[in-house]
């Protein structure tokens, strides 16, 4: 993958000991794979050059540092150069510059793994695709992925989080994706905007590292979709394909329905009319998958086989994965959302479990247990309380809630509806596990700072008998 001597040549760094080849980039000494180049990244709590040692022990080929760490051998293969940092930005550059691939880069408010995933799958129904692994989609994720792209990779899929202004005009101007998808604008990461307005502009940064004939993939369902249109006609876009359930969508979603086994879409392609199935529950993963073929057909890969492909997409871990859970009193139905939240993907998750209710013939309780949704700013309780309405809408037989924002929607619910609330969310697994009842389908959803994957562990491992079972199962 890498030479010696072309990182030395994009880094302008200098090589001490003996000429390498590396087959993969890492900066973490406890997950590299033998023949790995080991990045010494300096932060603010952890010095990568604290670890060169370990990681040459587990079999790094090299180490690319800024400077020389005590106890190294003196054979050790070193590229010595000013900036760690900047030396991974330049290889990732250069990936970029030698790639004859077709990439995707997928950004948005809620659903970026997600729809990642599912365009990975699709294209691997089609040939071999390189995509982000997990969600490594910030300043030091996206170059980190971008320099571990294999040459001969025909499709690269690439993530792009942010939460600040600026961001994503950063990490566009490396990847320079050939087709981008913003999967949606939604009030995320309101503590540091004025407001979804000034979000939605942020999302648009994606454009500016795109060439003029490249593709912008929008959420014609989304109230910002107007927006982010004149953003690519100030950028000279000029190529957009628009997804969703509107009637002008030109990736539509025409019908959709649960089996057994996750569900079945309908829907219209750029004007091809196609039906595939869907290793998942929700139609929020249909409305992704269109996402995701509208990306396939704009990489020019072939769309029966992608659509065929995507019955093996599953959901991510803690992205609204399904269990089926045999506790003492019964089987319930786990439905992990606990990964992250907003108002919006609460709203989706919530829709989840009342299809899935309603698949099930409604012979169950409906339960929510749900953590608070972090970095929403000023507008933070009015968001927490504003659930209410589809917590009624979906008529939610209990909700179990963690943390002081979620209390202010706990307050509010009607007190058949209210099961318990405590201010962590370790606090509230007696409570839900001492309440559920046999054939219930449970939700569990919350930021990542609430730590709802506390809830969702201690059901898993109080499981009678150590039973644990997926979706595929149900």
């Amino acid at each position: 993958m890498w030479k010696s001597n072309e990182i030395r040549e994009v880094t302008n760094g200098t090589l001490q000991g003996a000429a390498f080849e590396a087959s993969s980039v890492t900066i973490d000494s406890r997950k590299l794979q033998q023949g790995a180049l080991f990045v010494a990244l300096k932060g603010d709590r952890v010095d990568g050059h604290d670890y060169v040692k370990d990681a040459l022990a587990r079999g790094a080929v090299a180490a690319l540092v800024h400077r020389v760490p005590e106890g190294i051998h003196p054979a050790s293969s070193l590229i010595v150069v000013p900036d760690t940092y900047k030396a991974l930005v330049d290889m990732a550059v250069a990936a970029r510059k030698r790639t004859h691939a077709k990439i995707i880069a997928v950004t948005g408010s809620v659903g970026k793994t997600g729809t990642k995933e599912a365009i990975r799958t699709a294209l691997a129904g089609t040939g071999s695709v390189y995509a982000t692994q997990g969600n490594l989609n910030n300043h030091i994720g996206l170059p980190l992925s971008l320099a571990n792209l294999p040459r001969e990779s025909p499709y690269g899929v690439f993530e792009l989080g942010m939460n600040h202004a600026g961001e994503l005009s950063f990490l566009t101007r490396i990847l320079r994706p050939d087709i981008a998808v913003i999967t949606n604008v939604e009030a995320v990461h309101l503590e540091f905007f004025a407001n979804v307005d000034a979000i939605a502009d942020a999302k648009a940064e994606i454009m500016e590292g795109m060439p003029k004939d490249g593709v912008i993939i929008l959420n014609r369902d989304n109230r910002f979709y107007d927006r982010l249109l004149g953003h690519a006609g100030t950028h000279g876009i000029k190529n957009v394909i628009s997804f969703g359930a509107h009637e002008k969508a030109q990736c539509r979603l025409i019908d959709y329905a649960l089996t057994e086994f996750g569900s079945q879409t309908e829907a219209n392609i750029g004007g091809t009319a196609i039906t595939y199935r869907l290793g998942t529950m929700g139609r929020h993963w249909a409305l992704t998958s269109l996402a995701a073929l509208a990306a396939v057909t704009a990489a020019g890969a072939d769309l029966a086989d992608a659509a065929a492909a995507l019955t093996h997409f599953h959901e991510p871990d803690g992205r609204g994965r399904l269990h089926r859970v045999a506790l003492a009193k019964g089987v319930i139905t786990l439905i992990d959302d606990c990964y992250n939240a907003s108002p919006s993907s609460m709203g989706a998750g919530i829709a989840k479990l009342a299809e899935l209710y309603a698949h099930n013939g409604g012979a169950s309780r409906k339960i929510v247990v749900l953590g608070d949704m972090l970095e929403l700013g000023v507008a933070s309780v009015d968001l927490h309380k504003g659930l209410l309405g589809i917590l009624e809408q979906y008529s939610i037989d209990k909700l179990y809630a963690a943390g002081p924002l979620m209390k202010h929607l706990y307050d509010i619910v009607p007190a058949s509806m209210q099961g318990a609330h405590a201010k962590t969310a370790d606090l509230l697994v007696d409570a839900v596990s001492g309440a559920l009842q046999e054939n219930d389908i449970v939700l569990i959803k919350g930021s990542r700072g609430s730590h709802m994957d506390i809830v969702r562990d201690a059901l898993l491992t109080l499981t009678h008998h150590n039973t644990k079972e997926s979706v595929d199962a149900l």
